[in-house]
Order: structure tokens, then sequence, then C-alpha cells
């Protein structure tokens, strides 16, 4: 996967101004067995070159922080939406975007907590670990944008390399 330099796009976030990306990438995915390892690996991937041909460094914690997102938000889309998943990812100075498409035009919401409850925290996590979290409705299924800070919090993390 290569990712291409990126241009300015709103993401109706109620910002007034677009996000400037450095790169952005996407791909489909067909929802068989191994799609959420491969989609971990083309996120892994498109860090890995956004460290290389630009200016910015990905700390080991947002590093996995995205793996673990686009992992729960790709197992979401290939478990309850028929066809294929689209997954793009973005990057700026500031943050990493995992924008996940799928089919399903039914908005997902996060569950009240229950620590009884197998599973279905899927989006919960998403919440917990991402500095924003956006679902827009398309003409055909949804877009989900969880956004993930490249700075560590104060005190915590380190960054690879």
């Amino acid at each position: 996967m290569r990712a291409a330099p990126g241009g300015s796009r709103a993401h109706g976030d109620g910002c007034t101004g677009p996000v400037e990306h450095l790169i952005r990438a996407g791909y489909a995915l067909g929802g068989g067995d191994g799609c959420i390892a491969d989609a971990r690996r083309h996120a892994l991937a498109f860090l890995d070159q956004a460290e290389a041909d630009y200016p910015v460094l990905v700390p080991a914690r947002t590093r996995d922080l995205t793996q673990l997102v686009v992992s729960e938000l790709v197992t979401n889309a290939c478990k309850y939406a028929p066809g294929p998943v689209l997954v793009e990812l973005a990057i700026n100075i500031h943050a990493v975007d995992v924008i996940v498409w799928d089919s399903q035009p039914v908005v997902p919401v996060a569950r009240t907590a229950d620590p009884d409850r197998v599973g279905q925290h899927g989006l919960e996590i998403v919440k917990a670990v991402s500095e924003a979290l956006f679902v827009e409705p398309q003409s055909v299924g949804k877009r989900i944008t969880a956004r993930i800070t490249l700075f560590d919090p104060p005190g915590g993390g380190t960054t690879r390399r």
C-alpha cells in the first residue's frame, strides 16, 4: 500500500476549516478470514510510511491505539454489514484519522457499561481511546471516523525508534 499526499477535507466535525492531512491511504476489505489482521497490517504500514516520508513521529502508544481502533471498527463492520468494508487512514501533525465505511445504515450506539456483558464493547473502547469519534450517515451505509492523537498523555508512553 502506498499512500498519496493528502489535501484538505472537512470532516463534518463542527470545525469551520478543513483538516489538512500529510497523506491519506484507503483500501477495501472483502470481510473474509484474515481481513481484520490485514487491516492492522495496512495501518502499521501506513504509519511507517508517514514517519519515513514526512516530519511526523508516531508514538508507540498511538501505533497501538490505531491498531486497536482499526481492529474494533473493522470487526464491527464485517460482523454487522453486508458487502465490502472501506478503510481510509489519514495523518497530520496532530492526529491519525481512522475512517471505516460500511453498507449498514444503522448508526451504532455505545451501550451502557455492564461488567456482566460478554462482548459488544467495541464502540465503548473506540470512544474511550479516541480524541474524537464521528458517525456520518451516507447515501449508502455510514462512515465512522475515529481521531487518535499523536501526543502521549503527560508522563505516559514512549516513542518508537
